[in-house]
């Protein structure tokens, strides 16, 4: 399956079609096939899921984490039809960045070296950095894309140089690395700077600061759609793979950055409640919600793993939705700010039952995958610490708050007058879109058993 699916995707990079609209339909169907075969083997076979060979490893979490890699590129597509597609902004070359981030990440969930993971992982960066540069809103998007090289790559330097240092064999430079595991402090040392790429990635509150709302704020919507939904899940992964590859489990460590992720995830929180760009509130609560990804992980227990590998499919799929919903709304009002597009129950009220659906499932609610995660990873994390169940408490008391400020905002009071319900309609495509978003978010809950065992 995992090779049938890489090959596919090859196909839809290496033969484009003639012209612009035929090569769009026939990559963007590419991948609507690839998505939902994804989706059928992980919805029948998840508990079966293992395949190992020389190169290619395929887990139960790697396939999870493929199949919502498929979903989200052809969510993408869908989402960039009437802004790239109608308008012509070079829908060919557009098209090929999707499905060639698709196929790199796609290498990155599913190869067993941690050589050949780092350079996936940072050859992920070039495709999205081109859609920033290349299909961005403002100048700006400029100093966006260098914020996101800088930090991620930066921070990724300490892991090769240690990666490097433990694939020596028969030289001093690994009976060195050896003797510093040996002590406790060099020990956590090693495994604080091992882990730093990934937790710049996911991100950890501290190092989210200028590279994440800024690469949001100024990236299309195919662009927050693969930032939030998939490459952040990038840092949770490799926290994973990390760990499981080396066998870190110094107890400092894992108490030192569960404490920070969870403050951090409260202080973001409450700047949620702050903001008036409606894209920077969406991506400072995705390192609200990616704190408890982190502190479900560093848990050490199955449970917390469980929980983390739920809460990254749930927040990939709910905060792409949120990032097409302030697309939606930027293209009626042609402005990101919270409080501008008022009213919006009464110029579009089709689409009010999906800001409602998705902003209640980003508290989260009931019948979505999200509140089960949830659910599951609280537990995990009080067992782990009791002192943080306060910090819990407050970080749920405030996301039902900001989330609640969305809906409120955007879809009552007086509707603004430069909005024209007439002109400034979404089409029926956004309706299908916000369908296939949501649907997955219920239905996974179907597979819960299975990822549970």
């Amino acid at each position: 399956m995992l090779k049938t699916t890489l090959l596919m995707n090859l196909t839809l990079i290496v033969f484009p079609m003639k012209s612009n609209k035929t090569t769009w339909f026939f990559r963007l169907w590419g991948l609507a096939l690839g998505a939902f075969l994804s989706m059928f083997n992980v919805f029948f076979n998840f508990s079966s899921i293992k395949m190992t060979s020389y190169f290619f490893s395929l887990t139960p979490t790697s396939a999870a984490l493929m199949t919502l890699t498929w979903w989200i590129s052809f969510l993408m597509m869908i989402a960039s039809h009437k802004t790239i597609l109608l308008t012509n902004k070079s829908p060919k070359t557009f098209s090929l960045m999707v499905v060639l981030l698709n196929f790199v990440l796609l290498l990155t969930f599913s190869t067993t070296s941690m050589l050949w993971f780092y350079i996936f992982f940072e050859m992920s960066l070039l495709p999205t950095l081109l859609l920033i540069l290349g299909w961005g809103y403002q100048p700006e998007r400029l100093q966006a894309g260098m914020y996101m090289m800088l930090y991620t790559v930066t921070a990724s330097l300490p892991f090769l140089a240690i990666l490097f240092l433990k694939n020596m064999s028969l030289n001093k430079h690994l009976l060195l690395i050896n003797k510093m595991v040996l002590l406790p402090w060099t020990y956590s040392l090693v495994m604080l700077f091992s882990l730093l790429a990934f937790m710049v990635k996911l991100p950890v509150y501290s190092m989210h600061l200028w590279w994440l709302p800024k690469a949001h704020v100024e990236a299309p919507v195919a662009g927050s759609m693969i930032l939030a939904g998939i490459l952040l899940k990038l840092g949770g992964f490799g926290l994973m793979q990390t760990m499981t590859f080396y066998s870190f489990t110094s107890n400092f460590v894992c108490s030192f950055l569960t404490s920070m992720a969870m403050w951090g995830g409260m202080i973001t929180s409450m700047i949620c409640l702050r903001q008036t760009d409606l894209k920077s509130l969406i991506a400072y609560s995705s390192v609200a919600h990616m704190s408890f990804v982190l502190a479900s992980v560093f848990s050490l227990s199955s449970w917390g793993w469980s929980a983390a590998l739920m809460m990254m499919i749930s927040h990939g799929l709910v905060s792409s939705s949120m990032f097409c919903l302030s697309n939606m709304a930027y293209e009626s009002v042609q402005s990101r700010s919270v409080l501008i597009p008022k009213g919006l129950l009464t110029a579009t009220p089709a689409f009010t039952i999906w800001w409602f659906l998705f902003c209640t499932a980003n508290i989260p609610t009931p019948p979505t995958i999200s509140l089960m995660s949830e659910i599951i990873a609280i537990p995990a994390i009080i067992q782990f610490s009791s002192s943080l169940t306060l910090i819990i408490a407050i970080m749920g008391m405030l996301s039902a708050a900001y989330n609640l400020f969305v809906f409120t905002s955007t879809q009552h009071g007086m509707l603004n007058k430069t909005i024209n319900p007439t002109s400034s309609l979404p089409n029926k495509m956004y309706q299908k879109l916000f369908f296939l978003h949501f649907v997955p978010l219920v239905l996974l809950t179907l597979t819960l058993p299975k990822i549970m065992v």
